[in-house]
C-alpha cells in the first residue's frame, strides 16, 4: 500500500566503498515522519558519543521529506544532517531546488555516508546502479562548475548536490549546494562532506512516489493553490521602507497575516523585507551595536527591494512551489548571472557591515554560493573582524594590508576571498567568529555575536524576542527558520491545535517583552511545527500562509493513510525536538552554552533606534521553555521520564 514514503534508506561506507540498503519500519515514520525526523532518529542511535565531527564516525545524511513527490505543494525541501563541527551538537541545513524528489526517485528516503574515502569521490546513483566515482578532476572547482560538469556528463535530468572550495577546505561555516548555487548553508556540514572526501552526489532515479489517497491530495492541493494565486498588485519597493518605519514607531503592534507576506514574496521575494526590516528594528546593524539610527533612509535605500528585482530575468521556483519567490538575475562583470540575493544575504553583507555598495552584494552572493560558504556566518564573521580592526585588536599587518573599515566594499570582498581560500587572516576567520575569537583573544570575544558558535540570522530579538529565544535554546542554535512571535502569528496554529493562545489583530508592543506563559506556548508550538515542516519537506514560506489555508496535517494523512489529528502531529514534533536535544546531551553539549551573545539580547540596552531600552528576558524564557518540554529547567537536559514517555532510548 502506498504511503508517501519509500520505506528504506541507503548507507554508503566511504572507507570501504560498500553500499547497504536498510528497510525502515512503518513505526519509525509514524513516530518521526521522514526528512530531519528520520535523520535525527538514525543519527542519535548510531553516532557514538564524542565522535569527531570531521572524523570517520560522524554520519552525514541527505534526507527528503515525507510529503515530497506526493502531489502536495511547497514540498521541495531537502536537508543535510550530521554532527555539526561548528556547534559540536546536532546539525542540520535545509535547502530548496530540485534535489529533494531525486532522493526519493532513487528509492530512498535518505542517503547516509559513513567513514572517510581515501581519495576524492562522488556518488552516482543511476536508477539501480550505485557507484563511487573518482572526483580528482572536480576537486578544487566551485559548486556551479562542478554541477555543470556533472550534468554535462550525465544529462539534464541528473540532480547534483556538491560542495565548493569552502567545504573542501573544511571551513566550519560551509554548506552543500544544488541548483547552481542554492545552498544548505548552516551548521558547517559542508566541512563534514569535505572531510569525508565526498565532492558530490549525482542522482538519476525514476521510481514512483505514490501517496495513499491521490484524489484527496489533488483536492487539497487545488484548494490550497487558490490561496496562493489570490492577490492584488502591490506598491513600489520604496513604500516598504516607509511601512517599516511606521511599524517601528507605532506604539501598537499589528499581527502579521501570512497572506499579505505571501504577496510580498511573490512580488519581491525575501528582499521585500530589506528596507522594511531596517525601519522597524528587525535588522541588526553594524555588528549588532548599531541601529536604524545609524543606517536610516539615506543608507538603507541602497538595498531597496526594487533594485534586486530590476535585474531579475526569470522567476525561480523550487520543486512543487507555485509561489516562486526566487529569481535569476542578469549581471555585468565576472558573473553573468546569479540567484537573486535573499534578505539574509543582503543584510548580512549590507547593514551588518555598513556596506551600501549593492554591486558588491550581488558579487559576494554569487562568490559565496559558488564556494559553498554560508552568507550569514560570513557576514557576521567579517563584522567581528571589522570591529576588531576598529578597536586596534587587528592591524594592517594582521590583515595583509586590508583596510578593514565599516562599509569598505573592496576590503570586505578581499577578506572573504581570503576566508574561502583559508589564506592569512582568512584561515582564522573561516571557522566563524567564535572560533576566531578563541584564537585572537585580547578581549575580542564580546565582538563575536553568536549562539553556540553559530552566527545568528538577520532578525533582531530585541525587536521580536521570539527570535532571541529560538537562537538560544534550539538544538541547532542561531537559526531564524524555527520560531518567532511573527511566525506564530502567520502559522495560525491555534485554528487547528487545541489549547494554543490566539493572537489579537492589534496588541500593545510592551507586551512582547513580558516573559509569560503565552510566549512559552507559542514558542514551543513553533518548535514542534517546524519539526513537522522539516520532516515533511515543506517550505516555511508556504506554511506562513496559515494552516487554515495550507492543509499540512491533512496532506500528511492523505499521503500516508493515517488518521492522525493535528495534536497527534504536534506530539511527533515534540518527539523530534527532544531527540535532537538528547543528541546534544549525548555529545557533551551543555544547553546553556548556546545562549545568544549579550549584545544581541540588549545587555546593555541600546541607547537609540527602534530597539532603544529593550532587553530580552532570556533566562526566564529559557527556563520556562525547557520546563514545558519536560526538560530540566535549570540545565535544558531532557528528563528520563520525558524520554520514556516519547519512546526515546535513554
Amino acid at each position: 500500500m502506498a504511503k508517501g514514503y519509500m520505506g528504506k534508506v541507503l548507507f554508503v561506507d566511504l572507507g570501504k566503498g560498500e553500499f547497504r540498503e536498510e528497510l525502515i519500519p512503518d513505526k519509525v515514520y509514524e513516530q518521526y515522519l521522514s526528512g530531519q525526523g528520520l535523520g535525527a532518529y538514525l543519527l542519535y542511535n548510531r553516532i557514538p558519543a564524542g565522535a569527531d565531527p570531521l572524523g570517520p564516525d560522524n554520519i552525514l545524511g541527505f534526507v527528503a521529506g515525507l510529503l515530497t513527490g506526493t502531489g502536495s505543494l511547497f514540498t521541495g525541501r531537502w536537508s543535510v544532517v550530521g554532527k555539526s563541527p561548528l556547534t559540536g551538537g546536532w546539525g542540520d541545513a535545509n535547502c530548496g531546488g530540485q534535489f529533494a524528489p531525486a532522493i526519493k526517485r532513487c528509492g530512498y528516503d535518505g542517503i547516509f555516508f559513513t567513514g572517510i574515502s581515501p581519495k576524492p569521490v562522488y556518488l552516482l546513483i543511476d536508477n539501480d546502479k550505485l557507484e563511487l566515482k573518482d572526483a580528482a578532476d572536480l576537486w578544487g572547482k566551485d559548486a556551479v562548475e562542478t554541477e555543470e560538469l556533472l550534468m554535462h556528463t550525465y544529462g539534464d535530468d541528473a540532480r547534483v548536490a556538491t560542495i565548493g572550495q569552502s567545504g573542501e577546505n573544511l571551513s566550519l561555516i560551509s554548506g552543500v549546494c544544488n541548483d547552481r548555487g542554492r545552498i544548505a548553508a548552516r551548521s558547517g556540514l559542508g566541512a563534514v562532506m569535505g572531510s569525508k572526501k565526498l565532492k558530490a552526489l549525482v542522482l538519476k532515479g525514476y521510481k514512483r512516489i505514490a501517496p495513499n489517497n491521490r484524489d484527496e491530495m489533488k483536492r487539497l492541493s487545488q484548494k490550497a493553490n487558490r490561496w496562493v494565486k489570490a492577490g492584488i498588485p502591490l506598491w513600489p519597493g520604496v513604500v516598504n521602507a516607509y511601512m517599516g518605519w511606521a511599524l517601528g514607531i507605532a506604539p501598537v503592534g499589528m499581527a502579521m497575516d501570512g497572506f499579505l507576506y505571501k504577496m510580498l514574496l511573490k512580488q519581491w521575494g525575501t528582499g521585500s523585507m530589506n528596507e522594511m526590516s531596517v525601519g522597524m528594528g528587525d535588522s541588526p546593524i553594524k555588528n549588532w551595536k548599531g541601529s536604524s539610527a545609524d543606517w536610516g533612509f539615506s543608507k538603507s535605500k541602497s538595498v531597496n527591494s526594487d533594485i534586486f528585482t530590476r535585474c531579475e530575468t526569470v522567476k525561480y521556483h523550487c520543486y512543487s512551489c507555485p509561489l516562486g519567490c526566487g529569481g535569476i538575475c542578469s549581471l555585468t562583470g565576472k558573473y553573468s548571472e546569479t540567484h537573486k540575493p535573499e534578505y539574509e544575504t543582503v543584510l548580512a553583507l549590507g547593514g551588518l557591515l555598513m556596506n551600501e555598495d549593492v554591486d558588491s552584494i550581488f558579487y559576494l552572493n554569487e562568490l559565496l554560493n559558488r564556494a559553498g560558504m554560508d552568507t550569514i556566518s560570513a557576514g557576521g564573521t567579517v563584522a567581528y573582524a571589522i570591529e576588531c580592526y576598529e578597536q586596534g585588536i587587528l592591524t594592517r599587518d594582521d590583515t595583509d594590508g586590508i583596510e578593514l573599515t565599516w562599509g569598505n566594499a573592496d576590503a570586505i570582498i578581499a577578506l572573504i576571498h581570503k576566508m574561502i581560500k583559508r589564506e592569512g587572516i582568512g584561515d582564522i576567520l573561516a571557522d566563524g567568529s567564535k572560533a576566531a575569537a578563541r584564537k585572537i583573544g585580547k578581549g575580542s570575544e564580546c565582538f563575536a555575536i553568536q549562539a553556540g558558535g553559530q552566527e545568528p540570522a538577520m532578525h533582531d530579538g530585541r525587536n521580536d524576542p521570539g527570535f532571541a529565544l529560538h537562537y538560544s535554546i534550539e538544538p541547532t542554535p542561531g537559526r531564524h527558520t524555527i520560531g518567532a512571535g511573527l511566525y506564530y502569528e502567520m502559522y495560525k496554529l491555534w485554528k487547528k491545535v487545541k489549547g494554543l493562545p490566539s493572537v489579537k489583530p492589534f496588541y500593545g508592543k510592551n507586551g512582547k517583552y513580558v516573559a509569560d506563559e503565552e510566549k512559552i506556548l507559542s514558542a514551543a508550538a513553533c518548535s514542534k511545527f517546524t519539526n513537522i515542516i522539516n520532516g515533511s519537506g515543506l517550505c516555511i514560506f508556504g506554511c506562513f500562509i496559515g494552516v487554515n489555508r495550507i492543509p499540512v496535517f491533512e496532506w500528511l494523512n492523505a499521503a500516508t493513510g493515517w488518521s492522525k489529528t493535528p495534536d497527534d502531529y504536534m506530539e511527533i514534533g515534540e518527539r523530534m525536538q527532544t531527540i535532537k536535544q538528547a543528541f546534544n546531551v549525548k555529545h557533551g553539549i551543555e544547553p546553556k552554552s548556546f545562549r545568544l551573545s549579550d549584545r544581541a539580547l540588549g545587555i546593555p540596552p541600546q541607547l537609540e533606534g527602534m530597539n532603544k531600552g529593550r532587553t530580552v528576558a532570556i533566562d526566564k524564557l529559557s527556563h520556562d521553555y525547557w520546563a514545558y518540554f519536560g526538560w530540566d529547567p535549570e540545565t535544558g537536559k531532557p528528563k528520563p521520564e520525558t524520554l520514556s514517555r516519547l519512546g526515546i532510548a535513554n
